[in-house]
């Protein structure tokens, strides 16, 4: 249930990045996930598509990257990625020390718009002026 408030606030950027750009329908927003959150792509889609019902972002498609953690061992400093479940033990010497960092990022990395011509500006080629 979490990814809701999460899911708005994606919408709010992307059609205040929209607005920026002189509110160009939104096609696409690519997002950055941690590892280590308990956001479920699915149920961020779900939402988006909710919420975005009679907006500029209608119909857009949300694309995920998922970033790993990344742990080091506190022992050796054998460095690897973590996902869940966690790891108790250095998978290099098998010490139990180990620091964990990352994994916790959820952020709009871009945002693609459709372009000009796409909006219906009355220039049935979609040809901008000058562009001869």
């Amino acid at each position: 249930m979490h990814e809701l408030p999460a899911t708005k606030g994606i919408l709010d950027v992307a059609l205040e990045a929209a607005a920026r750009a002189g509110s160009p329908p939104i096609l696409a927003i690519d997002i950055v996930v941690g590892e280590l959150t308990s956001i479920v792509d699915d149920s961020v889609q779900f939402y988006f598509d909710m919420l975005s019902r009679d907006t500029l972002a209608a119909g857009a498609r949300l694309r995920f990257r998922r970033e790993p953690a990344l742990g080091r061992c506190d022992e050796c400093r054998h460095a690897f990625e973590v996902r869940p479940p966690l790891t108790r033990s250095c998978p290099g010497c098998g010490a139990l020390g180990l620091s964990v960092t990352g994994g916790q990022e959820f952020y709009v990395e871009s945002i693609e718009v459709a372009d000009e011509g796409a909006r219906g500006n009355g220039d049935p080629e979609g040809e901008r002026p000058g562009s001869d």
